[in-house]
């Protein structure tokens, strides 16, 4: 007869406290904010060191594109290193299953990654709207279809791509909540 294992449970320790420390939450969010900023400033310049768009020979839609490209790859770091802020200065519970642990570092990584886009999605809102608030007003001539549907699939990709690189980001912030919740516990 082959050794069946007997599953022995785990003794529970429930608590009052909340399982979300905002502490850490909030430190994971400014820190993906602050290197927003940090690699948002720092993408023109590498950009116009690599590529002038004003060089013969430089399409205007590859620079969009590595523009694009840079700004997806900001928020990917950004979200990984508030996620990893947030998991590693989490308070450690002790008493607690291996693999609730790993959910609440989740989360936390998760929640990070949360605050910080809607950080940022209201300083873009109120920075497009005092930009919008003092342009002149112009009164424009009648829009071509052709232009009318460049402009709509411009803005079609723009909202998947947007979408995509949130989600890959929401992911990279919550494994990286992980990553820092294990090397918190590591010590």
């Amino acid at each position: 007869m082959a050794n069946q294992a007997a599953r022995v449970p785990e003794p529970s320790v429930e608590s009052s406290a909340s399982g979300v420390h905002w502490g850490a939450i909030t430190a994971g969010a400014l820190g993906a904010v602050g290197i927003t900023f940090v690699l948002t400033s720092l993408g023109p310049a590498l950009g116009h060191v690599i590529a002038s768009p004003w060089s013969p020979g430089s399409a205007p839609t590859a620079f969009g594109l590595a523009a694009g490209i840079w700004l997806i790859v900001t928020q990917w770091l950004a979200s990984g290193l508030g996620g990893y802020l947030a998991g590693r200065l989490r308070e450690k519970w002790v008493g607690i299953r291996t693999d609730e642990v790993l959910f609440r570092d989740t989360a936390h990584g998760f929640l990070a990654w949360a605050l910080a886009t809607l950080i940022v999605v209201t300083l873009l809102t109120i920075g497009s709207l005092t930009v919008a608030a003092a342009a002149p007003a112009t009164t424009g001539g009648p829009v071509s279809p052709e232009a009318a549907e460049a402009a709509r699939k411009a803005g079609a990709a723009f909202a998947f791509y947007s979408s995509l690189s949130l989600l890959i980001g929401a992911f990279i912030g919550s494994v990286a909540g992980a990553l820092g919740g294990y090397h918190r516990d590591e010590i």
